[in-house]
């Protein structure tokens, strides 16, 4: 599949209020207009892209939905005649929801660990639009997307796999540096980064454990790093660059229980050709100061709605099968 990379994300949250304080003030997100099918919802802007964030009041935190960006029409098309192919249950969204995403067209599909996810192409924008909630150098997406999430799941057998590189046509990356069975991912057209996805095997977990951004320059990633400790936001890992990255980042938990990377590129990223297997997880920093899974991470039936839930049991049963 011709998949540029996640183009918007979509979540759940108890705490609108605090995120729409922490988006512009921490973050630098815009504040966005939000549709009118979804007034009480807060849109946030990282480009000049209508949004890339949404946030819907709820009863818990969570993430809702995963919006990957086809590269076009015809690309789009091929994709839903591919999931077809392959027997995935897909759900073709009306003119309501295209309007509300700000897109032409987008399929609705589940992965084995029950995780709602779309495609689409062609999402709104207006150039030189973008307008930062606080001085802030810009993000970095366009042609490579959003930037990436690590999703946990109790599940993570073959059919996981499979259906991200064979029938998405993603990039195995590797397993990465970190303990227990993790995988990370890369979209077909997305060679800008290591990974767009990666998943992490939590028995009896689920739910987002981190999402990361990157930012224009060294001095974007330094700023919010003080802001992040002049609130005394609780940290998740302190400055630092990974070994399998050429970048430098740190990660701090947001409003929503997960942690975010801020992350910039120290060089540009280019493919090695092979599956690493990195000594360790970082060269130098990222002091572990908080835990790896924040509250955002619970029980699946606390975080994926019911049909999450069956798709998650269909998985297991094929995995014991």
């Amino acid at each position: 599949m011709d998949i540029i990379g996640i183009g918007y994300l979509g979540f759940e949250t108890t705490c609108i209020e605090q995120w729409r304080d922490y988006g512009p003030n921490v973050m630098g997100f815009e504040i966005g207009a939000a549709p009118a099918s979804e007034p009480d919802a807060l849109y946030f802007r990282t480009d000049d892209r209508r949004h890339r964030l949404a946030f819907r009041p709820g009863a818990v935190d969570r993430i809702e939905y995963i919006g990957w960006e086809a590269r076009g029409k015809v690309e789009f098309h091929a994709a839903v005649q591919r999931f077809r192919d392959h027997g995935v249950d897909v759900t073709v969204g009306d003119a309501a929801l295209c309007e509300t995403r700000g897109v032409k067209e987008l399929i609705r599909f589940r992965d084995p660990a029950g995780y709602q996810h779309e495609l689409f192409y062609a999402q709104k924008w207006l150039p030189r639009s973008f307008q930062p909630g606080r001085p802030h150098g810009g993000f970095v997406a366009g042609k490579r997307g959003l930037g990436h999430v690590v999703l946990i799941t109790p599940e993570y057998g073959k059919e996981l796999d499979h259906f991200l590189t064979v029938i998405m046509g993603f990039h195995w990356y590797g397993a990465g540096a970190g303990k227990g069975k993790t995988g990370f991912y890369r979209s077909k057209l997305n060679t800008y980064t290591s990974h767009d996805i990666g998943y992490g095997h939590g028995p009896g977990r689920a739910g987002i454990q981190h999402m990361g951004m990157f930012v224009a320059s060294v001095r974007d990633v330094g700023e919010t790093y003080d802001i992040v400790r002049k609130r005394e936001l609780p940290m998740q890992m302190t400055l630092g660059q990974h070994a399998q990255d050429p970048h430098i980042s740190f990660y701090h938990f947001s409003p929503g229980g997960f942690a975010i990377e801020t992350i910039h590129e120290l060089s540009p990223w280019h493919d090695d050709g092979f599956e690493v297997n990195p000594e360790k997880l970082s060269l130098w920093g990222h002091e572990l100061v908080g835990p790896i899974l924040g509250p955002s991470v619970r029980t699946p039936e606390e975080v994926l709605d019911p049909a999450g839930l069956a798709a998650l049991a269909a998985t297991a049963a094929r995995n014991k099968a």
